[in-house]
């Protein structure tokens, strides 16, 4: 079976919209779009997360440093490090991958 990122979008009025994608053994991906008006959030996750914007232009709050990511610029964001989306575009609107990785626990 085959899907595409790209189906199945629509334009929010604000906030953000997070479709999973894949959950398998300790990884979890997601695609999420955001409308110009995002969920300012504060996030202090327990996984890892890297992160990819395919579409858009937006600004990142990253542990007390800003970070202007434009299509195609990802970066990976610790486990436990503060962080939110400061801004995103709205022409076009800001399309995300996410792949956030839980810790395996030794036995």
């Amino acid at each position: 079976m085959t899907d595409n990122l790209y189906d199945g979008l629509c334009e929010l009025a604000s906030g953000e919209r997070f479709d999973l994608l894949l959950s398998c053994r300790n990884v979890l991906i997601e695609r999420i779009l955001s409308s110009a008006r995002p969920d300012s959030r504060l996030y202090d996750q327990e996984q890892d997360e890297w992160v990819c914007l395919l579409r858009g232009e937006a600004q990142l709050w990253i542990d007390g440093a800003t970070r202007r990511l434009c299509a195609g610029d990802h970066c990976f964001i610790p486990a436990h490090t503060p962080h939110r989306v400061l801004a995103t575009s709205s022409e076009p609107s800001c399309l995300w991958l996410a792949v956030h990785i839980r810790s395996v626990e030794s036995d």
